[in-house]
């Protein structure tokens, strides 16, 4: 039995979610201020979550411990 388990980063687990199908949820960034000088169509956009790049899946989940 292994003497140490690893600790998830609990910063990573309140960002992002695990789908149904494994894939990670993430909320975009650049949504909290200085929104008067970005477009409405960007704001739009901003607020949809959107799923994490294959080449971060790994290292998220490392850090998620799973």
């Amino acid at each position: 039995m292994a003497k140490n388990k690893m600790k998830s980063h609990r910063g990573a687990c309140k960002r992002l979610h695990i789908t149904g199908s494994g894939k990670i949820k993430r909320n975009k960034a650049y949504k909290s201020h200085k929104l008067t000088k970005k477009a409405p169509k960007r704001k739009r956009g901003l607020r949809q979550a959107t799923l994490l790049t294959s080449a971060d899946v790994t290292r998220m989940l490392r850090s998620m411990a799973r």
